[in-house]
């Protein structure tokens, strides 16, 4: 029996925008700024939490496909100096596999006591989002959908607050990195890695971390509608990924700026690591 949806938002239905006009990461396929319509719906207020996912682990014994695997990436400034002797991800080194990493043990075995009841829920693939969402009563959103209620109700802005740009001295509107990547983060705005799931302002439609955090997966695969050679070259092995949204406390306007509405990236569904997890939608009818 699915559990009942905590208390969602209504995200009013109507005209919508897609995408942007001023495209950072053209080859991503973030433009060119499109006009929708999107039906009203709801939406959690928050990415979910460790807490939640944990009742619907208990209700269900489901098993992760990284507690199946048996490993899963974690960020290497989050493992002592001794353990980062591990295997890396060639495209981007910063990133251990870690055996025995999941959502209960975010860091590698014995480290449960980490992983705080009111964070984001990581280590999830999109699999493992699908049969939370089923359970749930809800699904993964679509991209228009995501976008829609990112904006707030704004419109064309780039950011959920609007276009002030977040910075390493004095603006810190969501959780991203601040310093030089991957070396050291500053924590600047507060945190460290993950901040709970409600932190920082929410947006104009009281949605909490739409951007920084955690990406979100969608309900859709990812693709980049583009002919040219330099997108095509980008994407070279990503069929059959999921899009994602959101970016990350991982971004920084340095190394990987998409913690922009606009902002895309897709990801192996089958794939988990320690900045990924979930938001729910659910059907209005």
């Amino acid at each position: 029996m699915a559990k009942p949806q905590q208390s969602s938002i209504h995200i009013p239905g109507g005209r919508s925008l897609l995408g942007t006009n001023r495209p950072v990461l053209a080859a991503d396929g973030e433009g060119p700024l499109r006009t929708t319509r999107v039906k009203p719906f709801r939406i959690d207020p928050a990415a979910v939490t460790n807490a939640r996912f944990e009742e619907f682990v208990s209700a269900t014994g489901y098993e992760t496909d990284a507690e199946k695997l048996g490993s899963s990436f974690v960020f290497q400034n989050f493992l002592p100096a001794a353990e980062r002797d591990k295997p890396r991800v060639a495209a981007a080194p910063w990133w251990c596999e870690v055996q025995g990493a999941s959502w209960r043990d975010p860091f590698g075995p014995g480290s449960a006591d980490r992983r705080a009841p009111e964070h984001p829920v990581v280590h999830i693939s999109w699999h493992d989002a699908c049969a939370f969402a089923s359970w749930a009563g809800g699904r993964l959103p679509s991209e228009t959908e995501w976008e829609h209620a990112a904006r707030g109700g704004l419109g064309d802005v780039r950011f959920p607050w609007g276009d002030e740009e977040p910075d390493d001295t004095d603006i810190f509107p969501c959780n991203i990195w601040q310093g030089t990547f991957p070396e050291k983060d500053l924590a600047l705005d507060g945190y460290e890695g993950l901040a709970p799931a409600q932190s920082f302002a929410p947006n104009g439609y009281g949605l909490f971390n739409m951007v920084g955090n955690t990406w979100e997966w969608t309900s859709e695969p990812f693709k980049v509608r583009s002919l040219k050679k330099a997108a095509r070259t980008a994407h070279a092995g990503t069929r059959g990924y999921k899009l994602v949204k959101g970016g990350s406390f991982l971004c920084h306007i340095s190394y990987c700026y998409r913690y922009r509405i606009a902002a895309r990236s897709g990801t192996s569904p089958d794939s988990s690591t320690s900045h990924t997890g979930l938001r729910l939608v659910y059907d209005i009818d």
